[in-house]
């Protein structure tokens, strides 16, 4: 049976799947990310234990697939999108630590070019807001920041790369400098319309244009796999942002269909077919996918903080052991309380775009306990996708007759009934949540002859549950006044 080695090189883990052409996963891998936090509002990664951490997964799913009859056809890559990483073509070795997407260092210079009445500008070239979470601003930093990177860049000496880039430079030993669609158009570098770097918007930012990767078809066949990296040669034939491939990896193919993604941060997206959906509620314009020549695109919202809310509840506060205690937490209460956490732990994303305002817990008393705290960590996850569909609603006309969820919190079963209570619509969990590998893997089998096309590859998609609306509406709308009331004391706070 073919199947396809996807990596999905995520923010707080990297995994590697064996995917059949049933859509099945064979085999898998995972190693946690360690994060690294050197300033307020600083976010890093260690380049060189992401590429260890993608050989070391990748060789370990192909090991437990021996035996089991797989003829292994292609990689397909998946990545967080926005994290920036600058290399020294030569030595192959990164000159600084890999600024991660929620790093919010590259602020001021967003925020000076706001004043200088840019964003509009950037917005029509791009899709974009002008945003530190996007790439420009943190390779501008590293440019004028690290000692002779500059110079350096000017002559060609380095290479930058958005974290697909990089993994498939080091892939195939350094011989592609290559990136996709999908990724380069998360950069506020890159004409969504022309399909090309923008030289305005380098010239703007600082980027010599030669520091840029080639910009290719999503299912491109990008390179092959260093035989003595893997122990076998694979073409490597599909990479896609990881927001993208979920997307994809939900079966999204056609205009209106939609999926939040409920990972280390939430990302909402909705296919706008071959139209550029200009936004005029803040939210994104990007490339959903780019393939035989035609670009189709989406509008999207992304909030910081899904998962990464309830690792605080673990890791700093101690109120869980575990992601799973959180779903009995929230059922031993008959409501919340009261209390709510706006979770602006690096500022506000969409349709704010805050990167001021911080984190804050609103309406405790002396009966708040433990589980109050838990439970807005998850509810705050509805009331953020909620402000993101509503605006996207607004922007397309569009209000999709259901939500696809996918990513590690939509195991949550109380969390996936919530969000339908507070969206007022049906939640769709796949049987299979590992849909940004899943798109991954489409989009190289698709090119390899795994599946025909895009649309063979989703028909073998399942469901595992529906989660229909069953809150009341009156109660719907208290819950959410209470939300926005506590969101306007944290911008207040910015």
């Amino acid at each position: 049976m073919k199947a396809v080695l996807a990596i999905d090189q995520g923010t707080t883990s990297t995994r590697s799947l064996l995917i059949d052409e049933m859509a099945k996963v064979r085999c898998a891998a995972q190693i946690e990310l360690k994060q690294y936090y050197p300033a307020d509002g600083w976010v890093e990664h260690d380049p060189e234990a992401i590429w260890r951490d993608v050989v070391a997964t990748a060789c370990e799913a192909l090991e437990k697939a021996k035996g089991l009859a797989l003829d292994i056809t292609a990689i397909g890559i998946a990545n967080q999108r926005e994290t920036c990483v600058l290399w020294d073509r030569e030595s192959c070795k990164p000159i600084h630590p890999a600024i991660v997407w929620q790093d919010r260092r590259g602020a001021d210079l967003c925020r000076r070019f706001i004043d200088e009445g840019l964003e509009q500008e950037v917005t029509d070239r791009t899709g974009l807001l002008l945003d530190s979470y996007f790439t420009a601003s943190k390779l501008a930093w590293l440019l004028d920041t690290i000692p002779s990177a500059r110079k350096q860049a000017e002559e060609g000496r380095l290479a930058f790369g958005t974290i697909d880039c990089f993994l498939l430079w080091r892939l195939t030993g350094g011989k592609v400098h290559a990136t996709d669609a999908t990724n380069a158009s998360r950069t506020l570098l890159f004409d969504i319309a022309k399909m090309a770097w923008c030289p305005d918007l380098c010239r703007m930012f600082g980027i010599p244009m030669q520091i840029l990767p080639e910009v290719r078809e999503t299912d491109a066949l990008f390179g092959l796999s260093d035989k003595d990296i893997l122990g076998l040669s694979l073409p490597i034939a599909g990479m896609v942002g990881d927001q993208q491939g979920a997307l994809i990896g939900q079966g999204c193919l056609e205009r209106s269909d939609a999926k939040i993604t409920l990972g280390t941060g939430g990302f909402a997206m909705l296919n706008s077919g071959g139209d550029i959906c200009r936004s005029r509620h803040r939210m994104l314009s990007t490339v959903a996918c780019y393939s035989g020549g035609v670009a189709s695109y989406a509008i999207e919202g992304a909030f910081f903080v899904a998962g990464a809310g309830i690792k605080w509840t673990r890791d700093k506060l101690h109120l869980v052991a575990s992601a799973a205690e959180t779903e009995a937490m929230a059922r031993s209460l008959t409501d919340n309380g009261g209390v709510y956490l706006v979770p602006a732990f690096v500022g506000l994303g969409a349709p704010h775009w805050n990167p001021s305002a911080r984190a804050m817990l609103t309406g405790m008393t002396f009966a708040t306990g433990p589980e109050h705290i838990v439970r807005a960590a998850l509810e705050c996850v509805a009331y953020q996708s909620a402000d993101l569909l509503s605006a996207m609603a607004l922007d397309s006309g569009v209000r999709p007759g259901e939500l696809k969820v996918d990513g590690g919190m939509v195991a949550n079963d109380w969390l996936c009934q919530f969000l339908a209570d507070i969206l007022d619509l049906d939640i769709v969990r796949p049987a299979n949540i590992e849909t940004t590998a899943l798109g991954a893997a489409f989009l190289a089998g698709a090119r390899t002859g795994v599946w025909t096309a895009l649309p063979d590859a989703v028909s073998h998609l399942a469901t595992d549950r529906r989660f229909s609306p069953a809150l009341p509406r009156a109660e719907r709308g208290r819950l959410l006044a209470g939300w926005r009331e506590a969101v306007g004391h944290a911008l207040g706070s910015g």
